[in-house]
């Protein structure tokens, strides 16, 4: 572990998985050309299709699936850690996992993960998602240990739960990773605040590819794929939502000086039961060790 270079392609992902693998293609010699050792896909990098049907026409499992094979072979080819931010898979009972996985520079699959929380949301606008009525939630907090860094896998609506973080940076996670296909509407508001937090609170590395876009199927994505340190300053940005590779250095010796002098993980301490009083009056839960106040 020490310094390296890591790449975020953001995409414009339509519902043709082989378009998509050759943008995935294009996106990653371009990243690996500009010296990357870590690339990263957004969320959805194998298709963006809102037709239900049309979207379990197109689906595999995970050992027939072409952006699978796609993705160990070029992360060989290039002899890099090939993030793919998330994919479509079929799983069992009828499913769809919403798969991230990571590929070491030999094309092993090093981690998997499955994203956990479903965009089931109503924004303004008449625009409405309902993400567990076709996806299966995955269950487990996924920590890759590479020789490049210890990176947390999450996948977009996950940043909304820093539980989940902190989950992944009390265990050694110095790279925390949102690949995403934010909204416009939600990514005008909270993209970059919500990734610069959790790289605050964590005194981590947070790189986040994303969708940018009108995208085939009809929905509009944000774009602005950040890298950002521990100190939560944004070290590299697509300003904008066309396709683009951006890159940045990543010295996990970073993560240590910030978590240093900032030792918020280290002073957390367990919490009570939270109370209520109709008069206001605030008390600590004896469970906690402390007394009334």
């Amino acid at each position: 572990m020490g310094v390296f270079t890591a790449a975020a392609v953001q995409m414009r992902a339509g519902t043709d998985p082989a378009r998509n693998i050759e943008a995935l293609r294009s996106g990653v010699v371009e990243a690996a050309g500009q010296g990357a050792r870590y690339v990263q896909t957004p969320e959805m990098t194998g298709a963006l299709q809102r037709d239900r049907t049309a979207l379990f026409a197109m689906l595999k499992a995970e050992a027939d699936d072409p952006v699978v094979a796609a993705a160990s072979a070029l992360a060989q080819e290039h002899g890099i850690h090939l993030h793919i931010g998330s994919t479509p898979i079929a799983v069992e009972n009828g499913r769809i996992a919403n798969r991230a996985l990571l590929f070491g520079p030999d094309g092993s699959l090093l981690a998997r993960y499955d994203k956990m929380h479903m965009f089931d949301v109503d924004l303004d606008g008449g625009e409405s998602w309902r993400e567990s009525s076709v996806y299966q939630p995955g269950a487990d907090v996924v920590i890759a240990d590479t020789d490049l860094a210890a990176i947390g896998i999450a996948i977009c609506y996950d940043i909304r739960f820093p539980e989940l973080f902190r989950r992944q940076a009390v265990a050694g996670a110095q790279v925390l990773t949102a690949p995403s296909a934010f909204t416009r509407q939600t990514g005008e508001a909270h993209w970059h605040v919500l990734q610069r937090a959790r790289a605050i609170e964590n005194g981590a590395f947070v790189i986040a590819a994303a969708q940018g876009g009108k995208h085939e199927d009809g929905r509009e994505t944000y774009g602005h794929s950040l890298i950002v340190d521990p100190w939560g300053r944004i070290l590299a940005e697509a300003d904008h939502d066309e396709p683009a590779v951006i890159v940045a250095e990543i010295d996990t010796e970073a993560v240590a000086g910030v978590r240093g002098r900032v030792p918020n993980l280290a002073n957390a301490r367990p919490l009570g039961h939270v109370r209520r009083h109709p008069d206001g009056l605030q008390t600590v839960d004896d469970a906690a060790g402390g007394a009334a106040s």
